[in-house]
């Protein structure tokens, strides 16, 4: 046999899916053979290849025909071993009965069927990614694992665009549980840092089609997935695809949340301000990511995780769009934001917007220059490593007694964007004050952190002096000195760890302590 191109197999298989006319194909016995009869005539696979992808497609055939009812059942009778906690045997009896794939880790997972030897083959050394789950005893009092367990066994091995679990391991040093999961490449956040400027228009719509897809078949389970973030939207450069993981907070659509848990640029006004998450929420954070995609950078970068971006956020504020994003992406992304819930895209509306929107690019001849046009625009963007920030972790937030969400004017959006303290040399962006002033005067992490502080402040009172600004700088004060009326008259709280924010004070003790000279600067 000649050497597998797996790489080159997985794209041919990519290009026949993508290919499927949905109005002619309109099962998914007709889209197999489709895909089947494409393969077989693609020249540039091997016979080798060939056989492979269709291996592959047959596999996936017989999975759906499973998930449809049209397969064959084979009901085992479970033996007499037990985990010691009557939770976890029900759970993983119920997993053995509706996957495919066995809950014990043994040699990497189970692929295939010896009919011969009447033994199921497994794959051999498999890297995965154990998650920590917590112990038995505490286990009793918290099902919040369970549900995590649950959601990813009966939707990530029904659906190959969640990442894949395996099942659960026991670590033999103390008992704790573990989930075994699929090990991925990279996750968004880092591939669009990496590829910020070398991405085309079509990768990047292709990238969003990806995660509409797989938050579709959440969605067809019944399920919200709650903490959609770029952090958890995973790479497996093997299938050239994007997956959703982290289904920790997933769960029945009509169980609501007592706290509001995720990663603030991306949670909807409405949970903000108090109301239930729903797939309309998760939809919200699809737009989020929507503009992440085509900027490179996550949303609301140069804000802290704080009351007063959640405030900005309810009153309808919204990244700015990228110059250069194609229309029809655009208001895609814009209606998936909306304020009101009801106004957005459904899951299954926004893929198929997708899906036209890419193959429309994939039969124009133009996209170079669309290309060019937005690496013309991000080429001075500083690459920031947002990575390692702890602006961009999940949180536990409490917000008290907020408004109601609305839709911000163009008037205000441009008010919410403009900085009027340019002329007063101050970076636009005051982390890049912090990280120059580390890098030429070794400011510790403490002093730098207050000299940042002083910077928002000065550039705060430096707006309020320019007694001659334009309208667009007279309605951004307008609008600050309503938001901090708002901010001292609501009550907020946010759990990270040791840390709660509080509205009574925003700033340190330190800052308290600095003033503004009488003489001027």
């Amino acid at each position: 046999m000649s050497d597998i191109r797996k790489e080159l197999v997985n794209a041919a298989i990519n290009r026949a899916i993508i290919s499927i006319d949905y109005d002619i194909y309109d099962d998914f016995h007709k889209q197999h053979e489709f895909k089947k009869q494409t393969i077989l005539a693609d020249k540039s696979l091997t016979n080798d290849e060939k056989t492979l992808a269709i291996n592959k497609l047959n596999k996936t055939y017989d999975k759906y025909k499973i998930m449809e009812n049209e397969g064959t059942r084979r009901i085992s009778n479970f033996s007499n071993w037990t985990s010691g906690n009557n939770d976890i045997d029900n759970l993983i009896q119920r997993c053995q009965s509706e996957t495919l794939l066995p809950t014990v880790w043994i040699d990497g997972q189970y692929i295939d069927w010896d009919f011969k030897e009447q033994q199921l083959i497994r794959f051999g050394r498999q890297r995965v990614v154990l998650k920590g789950l917590e112990n038995v005893e505490s286990a009793n009092q918290n099902q919040r694992w369970f549900e995590e367990a649950k959601s990813h066994f009966s939707i990530s091995n029904k659906w190959p665009q969640i990442v894949q679990c395996y099942g659960l391991t026991q670590d033999p040093s103390n008992g704790n549980y573990m989930l075994v999961i699929n090990n991925m490449d990279t996750d968004l956040r880092k591939y669009l840092q990496q590829t910020q400027n070398q991405l085309k228009w079509e990768e990047r719509i292709k990238i969003a089609l990806d995660i509409s897809i797989a938050l579709k078949v959440i969605h067809r389970e019944n399920a919200i997935h709650r903490d959609l973030h770029s952090g958890n939207i995973l790479y497996l450069k093997l299938s050239q695809e994007w997956y959703i993981s982290d289904l920790g907070f997933c769960g029945p659509v009509n169980k609501s949340s007592e706290s509001i848990y995720g990663n603030l640029p991306y949670i909807a006004p409405e949970v903000i301000s108090g109301k239930n998450t729903s797939k309309e929420s998760d939809v919200y954070s699809i737009a989020m990511l929507m503009w992440e995609i085509s900027c490179g950078q996550p949303p609301f970068s140069d804000y802290e995780n704080d009351y007063n971006l959640a405030l900005k956020i309810i009153n309808g504020m919204r990244p700015k769009v990228v110059p250069g994003t194609p229309l029809k992406y655009e208001n895609l992304m814009k209606q998936c934001w909306d304020a009101d819930p009801s106004k957005r895209l459904d899951i299954e509306a926004l893929q198929e917007e997708l899906y036209k929107l890419l193959q429309s690019y994939q039969d124009n001849n133009d996209i170079l220059n669309e290309s060019l046009q937005l690496k013309t625009h991000n080429k001075n963007i500083p690459i920031t490593n947002y990575t390692s920030s702890k602006l961009f972790m999940s949180k536990i937030y409490e917000f008290k007694n907020l408004p109601e969400p609305r839709n911000a004017t163009e008037e205000e959006q441009v008010a919410f964007h403009s900085k009027s303290y340019d002329c007063f040399n101050i970076p636009d962006n005051i982390d890049d004050f912090n990280n120059s002033s580390n890098q030429n005067y070794g400011i510790t992490s403490k002093a730098s952190s207050i000299l940042k502080g002083m910077s928002k402040k000065l550039s705060e009172v430096f707006k309020k002096l320019q007694l001659n600004s334009n309208n667009d700088n007279q309605i951004n004060y307008g609008k600050e000195i309503a938001e901090q009326q708002q901010i001292n008259k609501y009550n907020v709280k946010i759990d990270d760890e040791d840390e709660i924010y509080d509205d009574k004070n925003f700033h340190s003790e330190e800052q308290d302590e600095l003033e503004i000279p009488d003489g001027g600067f």
